[in-house]
């Protein structure tokens, strides 16, 4: 649980701290205005009422509250303004720790149902943290300076009240903490039950194509609803407790004030008491208690702010395995071998892969065949550096023409010892979902190799087949494509991605289902591109189901996963 101002969002979120200056700051200026109006108030109505003095006599004190209520109204004014920028300067730098920290972790951490977590986490779980900066926090740091600083003024003005105040004021903290246990874990169920609904959206949008094609699109539209209505119950639950809170804060206060003001009213009948330090006794006891009684209110507005950034903290905690900075050697010298290698994911019971070796080396293609499920995509992330494996490892060795470096040469490099950068630049990678960005065609293909020209371009998009899809866009290598722009079909981003491998100089090309979203005709184009990197020296690695391109390969690797875990004594 985050604690009401906690550090780790001091030293996340650079704009918390000017803000959390500037909000002490406001706040202290705010003690001084309320001392003040009380002051002047009390002096005006006393010296009217009872002295019956007119009102030209009083133009100086009316004056001073005329100021001192429109000072603290720039106040509030200026709170409210630098609390709205302060929250989505803090969001935005939290939410961008948080992606740092998922791409620094890998796949890892985004295994299973923690994928979406993390999706809502970042989108609508952090932006509830307006609420804490905005309303909570501030009403928090006035809570520290306003009303220590307004019970010392009454305590030189009536010690009595003081007192009175003194006994009541721990009440209201009380109440807080009993109410706000039960909100906090309210707050706590409806994030769980908000990542639960939108990892269920993004399953069904991710799989819609799929549905669609099987006519289910509809079936899943019972466990959508069931999970919104779940999230709605939390949801009105906690307005629930919110209004109720909000109702015992308020009526403590109020008997509290009460005391105080029956206090005051009966020292004021006996001459005990003089009507203008009763008067600003009177007027500055609601005020002590009111920062207190803001934060009761205004904590049911944060509480999902704190359950979100408890969820990015935890993120942003996570170690972040070691990183080697032994530069990589040049791949095309090299084989590149995994070593039984086992990983086994979270929430399961046997390792996918299990101890599977597998060596590539330049000018030769390597296929991972078996059934799915059996670990060879995690392979491949354990091959790019994106998983660390549970056993084995991955290994860089030295080749002469193709075999092992002979005896004396250097010893193999582990893949955990190299610096990360250097690896990755001689890698190229086509998923079997290619990631396009907004932009030009020409923008999305230069990422393989920014100093590409245009006939660069257009001889890889040849060699490839994107070329017929060029002839197809509006604009050719001009059209904009991605969020906003042109659509474009699993095959067609199929060979923008096969041109990238090919514009890109990298040494180890891997495949992962080249041809999974091909016709038969575009496929051919695909075995011809992976022969080309063959010719070129490159190491080409592919996850194949297909005949033709097992056919293909120089060595054909079955993945297989392991045994599952025996629990329990055999019956």
């Amino acid at each position: 649980m985050v604690r009401p101002l906690d550090p780790r969002l001091l030293r996340h979120a650079r704009a918390t701290r000017g803000y959390v200056v500037l909000s002490a700051v406001l706040g202290a200026l705010t003690a001084a205005l309320v001392v003040v109006q009380a002051l002047l108030l009390a002096q005006v109505i006393a010296e009217a009422a009872a002295d019956g003095e007119p009102l030209p006599a009083l133009a100086a004190p009316l004056a001073g509250l005329v100021a001192v209520v429109l000072g603290r109204t720039a106040v509030a004014w200026a709170a409210e303004r630098f609390g709205h920028r302060a929250a989505t300067a803090t969001v935005a730098q939290l939410r961008a720790a948080v992606l740092e920290k998922v791409a620094a972790l890998g796949p890892a951490a985004t295994d299973g149902d923690r994928g979406p977590a993390l999706a809502t986490l970042t989108t609508r779980g952090l932006d509830a943290l307006e609420g804490y900066l905005v309303r909570y926090l501030p009403q928090l740091l006035l809570a520290a300076t306003v009303t220590p600083g307004v019970l010392v003024v009454v305590l030189r003005h009536d010690t009595i009240a003081a007192v009175t105040i003194a006994v009541t004021l721990p009440l209201v903290p009380l109440f807080m903490v009993l109410v706000g246990l039960s909100t906090q874990q309210a707050a706590d169920r409806r994030l769980r039950t908000m990542q639960r609904l939108g990892g269920q959206v993004l399953d069904l949008v991710a799989g819609l194509p799929t549905l669609r094609a099987l006519g289910r699109e509809h079936a899943q539209a019972v466990r959508v609803r069931e999970a919104g209505d779940a999230y709605r119950r939390v949801t009105m639950l906690t307005l629930r407790r919110a209004f109720l809170s909000a109702l015992v804060l308020e009526s403590l206060t109020t008997l509290s004030v009460a005391l105080v003001a029956v206090g005051i009213g009966l020292r004021l009948v006996y001459g005990d008491l003089d009507l203008e330090t009763g008067l600003t006794v009177l007027i500055l006891a609601p005020e002590v208690y009111l920062p207190l009684k803001m934060v009761g209110v205004h904590y049911h507005a944060s509480v999902d702010g704190l359950a979100a950034a408890a969820g990015a903290f935890a993120v942003l905690e996570t170690p972040v395995p070691r990183r080697g900075t032994t530069p990589c050697p040049d791949l095309l010298t090299c084989s590149v071998a995994l070593v039984a290698v086992g990983v086994v994911q979270p929430g399961r019971d046997r390792a996918t892969p299990h101890d599977l070796d597998v060596t590539i080396a330049p000018g030769r293609i390597v296929a991972l065949t078996g059934r799915s499920g059996a670990g060879k995509s995690t392979a491949v992330q354990v091959l790019l550096g994106l998983r660390a494996p549970d056993r084995g490892r991955v290994t860089v060795t030295p080749t002469a023409d193709g075999a092992p470096a002979a005896d004396g040469a250097p010893a193999p490099l582990d893949l955990a010892d190299i610096d990360a950068p250097s690896w990755f630049a001689q890698l190229a990678w086509v998923p079997q979902r290619p990631i396009l960005i907004p932009g030009t065609v020409a923008e999305n293909l230069r990422l393989a190799r920014p100093g590409a020209g245009d006939a660069d371009l257009a001889a890889a998009s040849s060699a490839t087949g994107f070329d017929a899809v060029l002839r197809e866009l509006p604009d050719g290598l001009a059209t904009r494509i991605g969020s906003g722009g042109h659509g474009l079909s699993a095959g067609q981003r199929q060979r923008l991605a096969l041109a990238r491998a090919l514009l890109s100089p990298a040494s180890l090309v891997i495949l992962d289902e080249p041809t999974a979203h091909l016709d038969t005709v575009t496929e051919q184009v695909v075995l011809n591109t992976v022969r080309r990197l063959r010719s070129e020296g490159r190491a080409v690695l592919l996850v194949a189901h297909r005949r033709a391109l097992v056919a293909l390969a120089d060595d054909v690797v079955v993945v297989r996963a392991g045994e599952p875990a025996c629990s329990g004594a055999p019956a």
